[in-house]
């Protein structure tokens, strides 16, 4: 299906559908894994059989969130499932590993936000003008009497706060404040989850953006900023892969900076491109087309072939020439 389904279609589904396998994009963030939570939560209230799996399972950083450790990682061995939901994935095989331990689902049903997803389901619901998938299933629980529990909420609430850095970025409408108060009602704590999310890092990740920030390069006439992290660097510091979560916003956030990049070294040899603009007119999603990633027009990402050095070369080229000409 080319074209978006109803929101009332995929709910006919949840509810006539018995198995259910609920999965995101690997290397989670709050959206990704508030939204798995949320739907799985639902299925369960339903009295739905339901696995939820993620390639890297539920990060540290995330443990806190409620019936966090239903989020398990896939297993070696294939399963039958009835309906497969694919949430906040711009791309199919970004689900990693879960897509081979899936090993038939009747049908796939793919809700997402990001503008450059193919619509690779059965049933599709995608809205690239929502700042979050946490919000398209607000309005899936809500508009089609679902159930929606306070942990339901909780979980809610981290995927949009997260995706909208808090509520700030451009995406956000006042239907999203709409909801975040929505969510309040239903018992959300707003200063416990915020201090959770924004104000408990561990000590190394501190350590890694003062390393980040010493590495740290400007580019086309210093409007855009870009660092790396080293596999060397990564393993001298224990780095985690929550940890790098919302670094990249330090150096968006400098006076002048229109892009700024974050490039990671895997150990597979590839190179993990974060991409953020402060400006429409510099879209970042052309940019990660490019070479095989995607996502909005001010925030998109990129797994790609290294060496690091030519990922950096080509990605600040390619930049370059979508900055505007003044």
């Amino acid at each position: 299906m080319t074209e978006n389904c109803s929101l009332a279609q995929i709910a006919d589904l949840l509810r006539e559908k018995q198995r259910f396998v609920v999965v995101s994009h690997i290397r989670p963030d709050g959206d990704a894994l508030g939204c798995t939570l949320a739907m799985g939560l639902c299925l369960r209230q339903l009295g739905k059989d339901v696995t939820l799996w993620n390639e890297d399972g539920c990060l540290e950083k995330f443990e806190w969130l409620p019936h966090s450790a239903l989020v398990k990682q896939p297993p070696s061995e294939p399963q039958k499932f009835d309906v497969a939901l694919v949430l906040d994935t711009a791309v199919k095989d970004r689900v990693g590993k879960c897509l081979d331990a899936i090993g038939h689902a009747d049908v796939w049903v793919n809700i997402d936000h990001h503008v450059s997803n193919p619509r690779f389901g059965d049933l599709n619901y995608i809205d690239s003008t929502s700042p979050a998938t946490g919000q398209i299933l607000f309005e899936l629980f809500r508009q089609c009497g679902l159930p929606l529990t306070y942990e339901m909420a909780d979980n809610l609430y981290v995927a949009i706060s997260t995706d909208t850095g808090s509520f700030q970025y451009p995406s956000t409408t006042a239907r999203t404040y709409e909801i975040g108060a929505e969510l309040v009602k239903l018992g959300v704590n707003v200063g416990n989850l915020s201090q959770r999310l924004y104000e408990s890092y561990p000590r190394r990740r501190i350590e890694l953006l003062k390393s980040l920030l010493n590495a740290l390069q400007f580019s086309s006439n210093d409007r855009v900023a870009s660092f790396a992290l080293t596999q060397e660097t990564s393993k001298s510091l224990g780095v985690k892969p929550d940890d790098n979560e919302g670094l990249i916003d330090t150096i968006r956030a400098v006076e002048g900076v229109i892009v700024a990049v974050f490039f990671e070294e895997l150990e597979d040899g590839r190179v993990r491109v974060s991409l953020r603009s402060k400006n429409p007119s510099t879209d970042v999603c052309k940019v990660a087309l490019q070479f095989g990633g995607g996502g909005h027009t001010l925030a998109a990402g990129i797994r790609m072939k290294g060496p690091l050095a030519d990922a950096q070369a080509k990605i600040l080229q390619s930049i370059d020439e979508q900055l505007p000409r003044n």
